[in-house]
C-alpha cells in the first residue's frame, strides 16, 4: 500500500462502517470497506447510549476488515447537533475562534461551555456603513455527544485525530461528481434514523439540515402494521413481494407509501426553506445516498415532489479500486453505503 492512508469511523444508529483510502502518486484509492450491525438501542438517533456493545463492533470490525492502522477520523450527526447561517463582525481567523463562544451563546439552545463549536465563513460582505462581517456557517454540537462517540472509538483501542460532521463529509465525498455539470445541487444522505442535507454550490456548502428520520421509520411503520418484528420488517420493506398473503402485502405497500411520503415532505420543506433563503443560486439536481436511498420508488417520489432530477450518488466514482477483497457486485452494494466514510476519511488527506 503506497502513500499515506487514512481511515474515516462511522458510527451510525444501526451499523458501523469504516473507510480506509490511500493517496499516492495514483491518486486515491479504496483500500478497505467494512462494516458491522449494531444491536438495537446501542444508538438513538445517532447518540451513543450503551458505549461498550458499540465498542466490541468496533473491534470486530477492525479485527474482520484488516484495516492497516488505528487513527482514525469520526463523524457526529444528531438532534443535538445544529448548524444556521450566521453573519459575524469580521475578525481575524485566530481572534474569531476564541470569541465564537461569546458571539453566539444567544444562538446557541445550550450554554456555550457544553458545546463543541465551529464557524466555517463562506464569504466576506461590507455593510452599508463599511464594516466588514463573515457570512457563514455555525456548527455547535453537545459536547457530551461528541464525547460519547470518541470513548467508543478509544474503547476500541483507536485513536481519534479529528471529529467531523457527517453532513461536511457527505459534501466532501459527492460534492464533486461527474456528470451533468450543475452549479447548486442538493446531497442527501439517508440512513436509518439520520438524514443528513447539503445544499452547495460547486463543493462550497449553502445550507445544512440533519433530519431526525431515515429508513428505520419505514422498517417500524412495517413492523407495526404487521405486528412482526424489525429484522422481519427489513425484509419486506426492501422486498414487498415476500408478504405471505394479500391482505399483509397491502399493509406493507400503504405502511411505506405513507411513511415515504413523510420522508419526502420533510426534505420538500428543508429545500423550500434554503430557496427563500436562497433565491439567486437554486437547486439544479438532487443527488441520493445513504442506506435508506434504496428504498423502491424514493427517487420518483423525490423527483414528482421537488420537480427536479434525482440521481443515486456514487462516493467511489473518483475514487481507484484496491485489493478490497470485494467482488463488483459487493462493490455496487457499497456504493450508496460509503459517502460519509469515504467523506471523513478525505477530511484527513
Amino acid at each position: 500500500m503506497a502513500g499515506r492512508t487514512a481511515i474515516g469511523l462511522d458510527i451510525g444508529t444501526s451499523v458501523v462502517r469504516a473507510v480506509e483510502l490511500s493517496f499516492g502518486r495514483g491518486g486515491l484509492t479504496l483500500e478497505r470497506f467494512g462494516q458491522v450491525v449494531l444491536p438495537e438501542g446501542a444508538v438513538r438517533d445517532g447518540e451513543v447510549t450503551d458505549p461498550e456493545p458499540v465498542a466490541q463492533c468496533v473491534r470486530q470490525l477492525w479485527s474482520a476488515t484488516g484495516f492497516s492502522h488505528k487513527k482514525v477520523v469520526i463523524g457526529v450527526a444528531n438532534q443535538r447537533v445544529i448548524v444556521r447561517q450566521l453573519e459575524l463582525p469580521w475578525m481575524p481567523r485566530e481572534d474569531l475562534r476564541a470569541s465564537l463562544p461569546f458571539q453566539v451563546r444567544d444562538f446557541l439552545p445550550m450554554p456555550p461551555d457544553q458545546a463543541v463549536l465551529d464557524f466555517f465563513p463562506l464569504e466576506e460582505r461590507s455593510q452599508a456603513g463599511g464594516a466588514r462581517t463573515l457570512h457563514g456557517l455555525l456548527v455547535a454540537a453537545a459536547r457530551d455527544t461528541v464525547l460519547a462517540n470518541v470513548q467508543c472509538a478509544e474503547r476500541a483501542g483507536l485513536s481519534v485525530g479529528a471529529v467531523d460532521l457527517t453532513s461536511f463529509a457527505v459534501l466532501r465525498a459527492l460534492g464533486k461528481q461527474v456528470g451533468m455539470q450543475v452549479e447548486t445541487e442538493a446531497l442527501i444522505d439517508v440512513g436509518a434514523r439520520i438524514t443528513n442535507v447539503v445544499v452547495h454550490s460547486c463543493g462550497v456548502p449553502r445550507f445544512v439540515r440533519i433530519l431526525l428520520m431515515g429508513g428505520q421509520d419505514v422498517t417500524d411503520a412495517v413492523a407495526e402494521g404487521l405486528g412482526i418484528t424489525t429484522g422481519e420488517a427489513e425484509a419486506l420493506k426492501q422486498q414487498v413481494t415476500l408478504a405471505s398473503n394479500e391482505q399483509d402485502l397491502a399493509t406493507v405497500k400503504r405502511a411505506v407509501s405513507t411513511t415515504a411520503q413523510d420522508f419526502v415532505e420533510e426534505i420538500r420543506g428543508s429545500l423550500d426553506y434554503y430557496a427563500a433563503s436562497n433565491p439567486a443560486a437554486p437547486v439544479e439536481r438532487i443527488l441520493l445516498s445513504g442506506g435508506g436511498s434504496r428504498l423502491d420508488g424514493l427517487i420518483q417520489r423525490l423527483s414528482a415532489a421537488t420537480r427536479l432530477p434525482v440521481l443515486p450518488a456514487d462516493p467511489l466514482a473518483a475514487l481507484k479500486i484496491g485489493r478490497t477483497g470485494l467482488d463488483p457486485e459487493q462493490l455496487d452494494f457499497v456504493k450508496p453505503l460509503a459517502a460519509v466514510p469515504v467523506g471523513l476519511a478525505l477530511g484527513a488527506m
